[in-house]
Order: structure tokens, then C-alpha cells, then sequence
């Protein structure tokens, strides 16, 4: 599992998979998590503004990160 640091107290979930390397684009993250294929903290989340924190782990496509701060 891939750990994402972030320097802000959190991330919304579009935004995240776009910096993470999950998607291409944002658009392409709002479509997917609109489909249902996200999963957060092991659910599925269908909301491209929710906020991850650190220790919230994304997957989408067989992939895992978690979310870590960075100072």
C-alpha cells in the first residue's frame, strides 16, 4: 500500500485520487466515484467531496493508498 502525505488537515476524495495517481483527471474521479468503484476506509463512497484524513485508506481499482500527514 502506497502512503500519500498530505500537509493540510485534510484532502476531499476527488482531488485525492487525482494526486495520488488513481485517475487521469478530475473528471475522471468524479465519474468514478459517482459509479460506485471508490472505496473509503473499505466502504464504498459515492461522495467526490468527502473529506479523507489521515489513516483513511482509498481503493479503487485493486490499488490501496493511505492518506499520512506530512508535518
Amino acid at each position: 500500500m502506497e502512503r500519500i502525505l498530505i500537509h493540510t488537515p485534510f484532502i476531499k476524495l476527488d482531488a485525492l485520487l487525482k494526486f495520488a495517481g488513481l485517475c487521469e483527471t478530475g473528471g475522471e474521479a468524479k465519474e468514478r466515484i459517482q459509479a460506485g468503484e471508490v472505496l473509503l476506509n473499505g466502504q464504498v463512497c459515492t461522495q467526490r467531496g468527502k473529506k479523507c484524513l489521515p489513516g483513511d485508506e482509498i481503493s479503487l481499482d485493486g490499488r490501496s493508498v493511505r492518506i499520512a500527514e506530512g508535518g
